[in-house]
């Protein structure tokens, strides 16, 4: 008897939703690449994402990614810089101002970094998962 696996993915039985991978799409959706084709660029200015991929003419007004990429950003830092912090006072104690200097400037930087790659991610995954509006496709309702 074979096992069903239709539903494993996001993609309900029956609905008529096509499945998307989910690696692929956060691969492509972290190099601020469209979600589906992965050669358009998602991302119109620094963390505005494009109404449609310029390529594909995939719809990408339907993210709402909001404020999961800034809170994935500081857990990120977060958690590299407060170790590495910790490991750089008590080795080698540093002069306190150059510490601070350091590290301010390592977080703002990987806070840059990563800001608008997290939210390529998070509208990738939300596109992978048919998640607000993504699977209704113009003319399918």
């Amino acid at each position: 008897m074979a096992k069903d696996t239709s539903g494993l993915h996001g993609a309900e039985s029956g609905t008529g939703l096509d499945e998307r991978p989910l690696w692929p799409a956060l691969r492509k959706g972290f190099r601020r690449k469209c979600p589906n084709c992965g050669s358009g660029p998602m991302m119109k200015s620094y963390l505005k994402v494009r109404d449609t991929c310029p390529v594909c003419r995939q719809d990408l007004s339907h993210h709402r990614a909001d404020d999961g990429p800034a809170y994935l950003t500081i857990l990120i830092v977060g958690h590299v810089l407060a170790p590495a912090l910790h490991i750089g006072f008590v080795r080698f104690r540093p002069d306190p101002m150059l510490l601070f200097t350091i590290f301010a400037v390592g977080a703002v930087a990987m806070s840059l970094y990563l800001l608008p790659r997290l939210k390529g991610a998070v509208v990738a995954f939300q596109w992978a998962r048919h998640m607000h509006g993504f699977g209704h496709e113009a003319g399918t309702g």
